[in-house]
């Protein structure tokens, strides 16, 4: 693999190193290189509110935005940074503004004059929206619509160039254009020529102060698209800095975990220069949430050398998935497994599998799975108890101590050591699969030998190392590299005693190896004071997140900003309660048509905001009811779920 110094990943995939961009001036706070990866979020207040854009702005910067961004949808809007901008000068705040821009170039030229950075759509800045229809462009209708881009994003440049404004060309999976569309569909290629149709034309005019995002809330695309960007990037000589997030990543657990899981792989390849947590919640939240996760990924730096695998020719811009046996109900076409790691606890009480996703049926006194219920429990020992726990779940003990506990439950499994399966002949124990707790310097090639003898072998994957995230994918691709088809499931130990450190720090180690396809389960323990159901809903959080197995109702929701008109995070709140046992459907809560149509190609169901007190309902991206009153619009919502045959009543 060839590297150059703005090497697209880490230089061998497996040691931490960060790609060296060029350098984005942005008022004081300059972007890229190796200057430090920013943080930043969005205002949700009206930009001709000047008191209450202020006032939000400061206690964003004060919660650690390096960069505060405002909407400006019309000229009244950007005429008003002018003022925004003033009055927190005159407060003593010389935080960049950014200016955000949908479907209006004239206020983007008049907000180019007043802020440090404007950020326009290609998706929507010139060219119309996506329709939908099937629309389809000759080659010369398709260079008219590129031409009439030129004709307006040319002088835009001018602009920045005279007054020193950066630009960020703000590539959205929910908003690409109905010319690029025809041409390419709702595809990564899509998003990264819509891109790459700007870039160009600021290399062409010589025009360098630029940074770059392509968003979804669909994290595997979005980590597919970045990386399939750089790809392309870097073949036309174009360096310029990134912008990561995951855009509507919702609120709460669910918010950060999918933050994490999409951002961190990319952060923990070297890629990435700034970042924005969206979460639908106050923006002075996002930014700390922020901070920890680059925190968390720059401790990886200067780390110990991870020795590479030699099978370096994997193209991981396209998505990998790694084909395994199957062993019982793990690996092949299996859903990836949770383990639930209890090998510290001491002993079991009789109601320790509601702990783990189980729940007792109230008339039969019988155990029933939940869809966030644990597939395995790891015991360091033997417990009696485990004879009254649910009969869907399994158990793992050590293989010292199988013997005994399989007179308890023939759904017990031993788990060997590396040593005790290399060393020792199997045979004796007849159970369905063979655990082997195994780290990257165990995988001798005759260690990896024995496994492809083995049928009924899974590897639990461990790693002390300080950038655990590398080692484990190097586990990964040794196996690989023999050609071993042992299933792998990932185990990491965490010492938090705060939730939300636990889901970004264990999102950021297993989400990227699940986003690669890389492991057939997680197994997550923490010592420290969270309870054992957050720490369940943590591993079933990442799993979902990564797109290997739905476990909940996913709501897509938007941070929402000065377009939305209605109180977004009160409808979240009550779509929630009112659907959050919808198990197999996704719901988008989107403030305004910016993104929203687009994105409800990606859930079941989607309420967008269309005006003051209206809102327009979806099946996919075809709109049921539209323009709505907003205070009949959940239960419309429901209703057409009803119609459509998807509600379930609760239980």
């Amino acid at each position: 693999m060839t590297i150059s110094k703005y090497n697209t990943f880490c230089k061998d995939l497996f040691n931490y190193s960060r790609r060296i961009s060029s350098i984005c001036l942005i008022g004081k706070t300059p972007l890229g290189a190796e200057y430090p990866i920013r943080i930043q979020s969005m205002t949700n207040t009206d930009t001709n509110d000047v008191e209450a854009s202020v006032s939000q702005a400061i206690r964003m910067i004060e919660s650690g935005a390096e960069y505060v961004r405002l909407t400006a949808q019309g000229k009244n809007e950007a005429e008003n940074l002018k003022f925004i901008k003033a009055s927190l000068l005159e407060k003593g705040y010389e935080t960049p503004l950014v200016a955000d821009i949908h479907f209006n170039p004239e206020a983007a030229t008049i907000a180019a004059q007043y802020v440090d950075k404007i950020r326009v759509n290609p998706g929507n800045f010139v060219d119309k929206r996506a329709n939908l229809d099937g629309s389809v462009y000759s080659d010369e209708m398709y260079q008219e619509g590129f031409a009439k881009i030129r004709s307006k994003f040319i002088p835009l440049l001018n602009i920045c160039k005279e007054y020193k404004t950066a630009i960020r060309i703000g590539t959205n999976h929910g908003s690409l254009s109905d010319r690029v569309m025809s041409r390419y569909g709702d595809t990564p290629q899509g998003m990264v020529e819509s891109t790459l149709e700007f870039l160009r034309i600021c290399k062409e005019e010589s025009f360098s102060n630029v940074v770059i995002s392509i968003k979804s809330s669909n994290t595997v695309v979005m980590v597919k698209t970045v990386r399939l960007l750089v790809s392309e990037m870097n073949k036309e000589e174009l360096y310029f800095p990134l912008h990561l997030g995951v855009t509507e990543a919702g609120e709460g657990e669910d918010g950060r975990i999918k933050s994490a899981v999409g951002t961190a792989a990319l952060l923990n390849d070297g890629l990435g220069d700034t970042i924005r947590i969206s979460l639908t919640e106050d923006p002075e939240v996002e930014s700390p949430v922020g901070r920890k996760m680059v925190d968390y990924i720059l401790e990886k730096e200067g780390h110990a050398p991870i020795e590479s695998p030699l099978c370096l020719d994997v193209n991981l811009y396209e998505f990998y998935k790694r084909s395994t046996q199957k062993v019982a109900n793990i690996g092949g076409g299996n859903q990836a497994i949770v383990i639930a790691d209890c090998s510290l606890d001491k002993c079991f009480s009789s109601d320790f599998p509601e702990q783990i996703g189980y729940k007792m049926n109230a008339d039969s006194f019988e155990w029933e799975k939940s869809d966030l219920a644990a597939d395995y429990i790891y015991i360091n020992g033997l417990d009696p108890a485990i004879r009254d726990f649910p009969e869907e779940l399994g158990f793992i003990v050590d293989s010292e101590c199988w013997e005994e506990a399989f007179l308890y439950s023939e759904r017990v499994q031993p788990l060997f050591s590396s040593d005790a399966f290399f060393q020792n002949d199997l045979s004796a124990f007849n159970s369905d699969v063979h655990f082997i707790s195994c780290e990257y310097s165990n995988l001798t090639e005759a260690f990896i030998e024995k496994l492809k003898t083995d049928p009924k072998a899974v590897l639990l994957c461990e790693s002390k190392h300080q950038n655990t995230f590398a080692e484990q994918r190097a586990f990964v691709f040794k196996l690989i590299q023999f050609n071993c088809k042992t299933p792998v499931v990932f185990h990491l130990l965490f010492n938090e005693n705060k939730l939300e450190d636990l889901q970004l720090k264990s999102a950021c180690d297993f989400g990227p190896l699940f986003i690669d396809g890389l492991g057939t389960g997680i197994c997550l323990n923490n010592i420290g004071d969270i309870s054992r159901e957050d720490i369940n809903a943590t591993a079933f959080g990442i799993l979902q997140a990564a797109r290997v197995r739905t476990s909940k109702t996913e709501f897509v929701s938007c941070p929402g900003c000065g377009r939305t008109l209605f109180d977004l995070q009160e409808v979240v709140s009550e779509v929630k309660q009112r659907c959050a046992h919808l198990s197999h459907l996704k719901i988008g809560v989107m403030g305004c048509i910016v993104n929203g149509p687009g994105e409800m190609g990606d859930v079941d169901y989607g309420y967008v905001g269309a005006g003051i007190g209206r809102v327009s309902l979806y099946k996919s991206q075809k709109v049921i009811k539209k323009n709505i009153l907003s205070e009949d619009a959940i239960e419309e919502l429901i209703q057409i779920i009803k119609d459509n045959g998807d509600w379930k009543d609760v239980k």
